[in-house]
């Protein structure tokens, strides 16, 4: 398989995964050995810099078991070496994370599992198909998506037969092979 509107729309249904996904694995990572015992950290005493980053967190935190206290501390602590404009969007990950309902948060580590047991190739094909979807003027992303919502399974199994790999270029511009990629 190659990168496609196939591989786009097989995106649409992992991107809740994908995008929750890099801030549900924040949570859903098992705590290494050293995080395992440690002790509760107090909203209070976080840095302002932890407090910024972990902002969206701060009316549950100190409900977090001390272990997932830990761990996400501890990513702070490379997030906060990061350019701003990335500590934003991983602000906004965190968010998004912790406003998902417990199924919510299930499905999408569920889909970041199925995602990391793909074969390599295929994990970078989705990555880039789902690249090219945020590429997209924002107009064109929701009309593909109001499409896609539309449909029947169905029509959403015709609709990825249809506009498969042989219909579109590789990531290296050539076409794959297959009718209407000779």
């Amino acid at each position: 398989m190659y990168p496609s509107l196939r591989h786009l729309a097989s995106t649409l249904l992992l991107c809740g995964g994908l995008l929750a996904g890099h801030a549900g694995s924040l949570h859903a990572q098992e705590a290494p050995a050293r995080e395992a015992h440690a002790a509760p950290q107090p909203w209070r005493t976080l840095s302002a810099p932890q407090r910024a980053l972990l902002a969206p967190m701060r009316d549950d935190w100190d409900t977090l078991p001390p272990r997932k206290q830990a761990h996400m501390l501890d990513k702070t602590e490379h997030w906060l070496t990061l350019p701003p404009e990335q500590q934003d969007k991983i602000r906004d990950r965190i968010a998004r994370w912790h406003a998902m309902t417990p199924e919510q948060r299930h499905l999408a580590r569920e889909n970041m599992r199925k995602f990391h047991e793909l074969p390599p190739e295929q994990r970078e094909q989705l990555h880039h198909a789902y690249q090219q979807f945020q590429r997209m003027p924002p107009a064109q992303r929701e009309k593909l998506l109001r499409k896609w919502r539309s449909q029947t399974i169905e029509q959403r199994q015709q609709w990825l037969r249809e506009m498969g790999p042989a219909h579109h270029p590789r990531a290296d511009g050539a076409r794959p092979p297959g009718p209407g990629g000779r």
